[in-house]
């Protein structure tokens, strides 16, 4: 097994600091100040393939320290913005930036990508490769070699790592692919359905080395995926793309704003009959588990149903009806 190095970072009022690495990949002296502010923006980005609009005005930022997610149905254009941005593909207008600049191959050095389409060589083994990628990007072989072993035992890869890549499952393969994208310590990372095919165990492990890579170190991270609950539970911000158009961006509270149902779930236990119909501006929803969702308009107040159903019986549950993620983009794109 691999021997795990600790993690400790200084937190000052409004600046948080790597800790000083001397043996990094890049041979780091100084810890790198993370700084509120975009890393990568988007600026009204166009492209079409013959007659289909891929994408049609995209603008959004990827901020450092945080975590964005890029949601919507296949087709949708997360893949193309995301090989604009690479650089695999051009914009038929529109730009990418990078910490303001226009983003060159220079910058994209400092990126990390983990693509959906897996990029591994299988032939080649672990370790050896992933110090390959990490000295194609600079880094001298023995810190290459160090930043790579504790990678794979960071994401717990289960398998000898003079093992070609082939041998491994393919969940052990897409861990491998996360730690060539982390190996030579980007400042962004880009992934395309990164947790496709995991397992719960290895969507822990990545859900957690994605938190510390925006946390300690400041790695902006942007990544596409269909699994709406992971991104509700991982995400600082979402953006949510439907037919090349950005359809709705924020948090998930300011997402829920947009939401324009006021819906209150209410349980009252001992009663029978629709107890608030009595109530102004309040008309059933839907029913949930025994208790009733009600719509209410924006002049219903509702300390005035609480009120109401204490008087009808025994309350046993009461509270606004939080929309999951896959409810709002639901909403959103309908």
């Amino acid at each position: 097994m691999f021997r795990a190095v600790p993690a400790r970072h200084l937190v000052l009022p409004g600046v948080s600091f790597q800790p000083t690495q001397r043996t990094g990949v890049h041979g780091h002296d100084r810890p790198r100040p993370i700084l509120a502010g975009p890393v990568l923006e988007f600026l009204d980005l166009h492209r079409r393939f013959r007659d289909v609009v891929a994408l049609d005005g995209v603008s959004f930022a990827v901020p450092e320290g945080r975590i964005v997610g890029f949601v919507g149905r296949n087709g949708a254009g997360k893949t193309t913005a995301m090989r604009i941005a690479l650089g695999v593909l051009q914009a038929d207008s529109g730009q990418v930036r990078w910490h303001g600049a226009p983003v060159d191959a220079a910058n994209r050095r400092r990126f990390g990508y983990m693509p959906e389409e897996r990029g591994l060589y299988p032939k080649m083994r672990v370790l050896e490769q992933l110090v390959y990628l990490a000295r194609l990007r600079g880094a001298q072989k023995a810190d290459a070699r160090a930043k790579a072993e504790r990678l794979l035992e960071t994401l717990e890869v289960v398998g000898d790592p003079s093992a070609r890549v082939e041998s491994l499952s393919l969940g052990n393969q897409q861990r491998v692919q996360l730690a060539a994208a982390l190996v030579h310590e980007p400042e962004l990372l880009v992934l395309d359905e990164p947790f496709s095919g995991l397992d719960p165990v290895g969507v822990d492990v990545l859900s957690g080395v994605l938190r510390r890579e925006a946390r300690e170190r400041g790695t902006a991270v942007v990544f596409s995926s269909h699994q709406l609950d992971l991104v509700e539970r991982l995400c600082d911000e979402v953006v949510l793309i439907d037919q090349g158009r950005i359809a709705a961006h924020g948090t998930i509270d300011e997402l829920r704003a947009l939401r324009s149902r006021n819906l209150w779930r209410v349980g009252v236990r001992g009663v029978d009959g629709e107890w608030w119909e009595v109530i102004p501006g309040a008309m059933r929803h839907s029913q949930d588990d025994g208790a009733v969702v009600l719509e209410l308009a924006p002049t219903t107040d509702p300390q005035r149903v609480l009120d109401v159903a204490r008087a009808a019986g025994d309350v046993v549950a009461f509270g606004p009806v939080r929309p999951s993620l896959g409810e709002l983009f639901r909403e959103v794109v309908s």
